[in-house]
């Protein structure tokens, strides 16, 4: 079972390369990996068992977050009714939308142990193309919080922290024409 104390911290240069490719069909391995990637964020997101075992909640968490350099992220969130529970091997943005948006309350990562508050510009809408846990291949159309969840998990196998998209001279500055999302 993956614990926090498997999540590598910022500064640790596996956070700032960029993932291999993951050779399909997956690995055994690597299969495995995914696997016990989306487990931890649903047993960080119950409280019983979160506590039990020091467990960070988070709705993402991407391969190179436990210093494995490959294309792989593992989502688990509930969007406006909407479940989200992934496990993605080389999941890629094919398309966007000109608008942006942010979320109110900022990003957290589990890499991160300090708070970064400002906002952080993602897209509005995107679509995503990869290939599940099961092997089927997905074709995602997302936006609101789960855009942005995407994107933020997407960003880390392109060694890319969320922080790098906040304006460093006005961390609360709203993009022109932005859409808020709460959470």
């Amino acid at each position: 079972m993956l614990t926090s104390k498997d999540i590598i911290r910022e500064g640790h240069p596996t956070l700032r390369k960029t993932a291999q490719e993951v050779q399909l069909p997956p690995s055994q391995e690597d299969q495995k990996t995914l696997e016990d990637m989306l487990d931890y964020l649903k047993n960080s997101q119950n409280p019983q068992i979160a506590e039990e075992n020091d467990l960070r909640p988070g709705v993402g968490l991407a391969a190179p977050q436990i210093n494995v350099s490959k294309r792989m992220i593992a989502v688990h969130f509930e969007d406006e009714g909407v479940s989200y529970s992934y496990g993605l091997f080389n999941p890629k943005i094919v398309s966007h939308s000109v608008q942006q948006s942010f979320l109110t309350a900022g990003e957290g990562c589990l890499s991160v142990d300090r708070p970064v508050p400002g906002y952080v510009p993602r897209y509005a809408k995107i679509r995503v193309k990869a290939t599940a846990l099961d092997g089927t291949e997905l074709d995602l159309r997302l936006k609101g919080m789960a855009a942005i969840v995407f994107q933020h998990e997407i960003d880390h196998l392109n060694g890319v922290m969320f922080y790098d998209r906040m304006s460093e001279s006005e961390p609360f500055s709203i993009p022109e024409g932005a859409v808020a999302v709460e959470r």
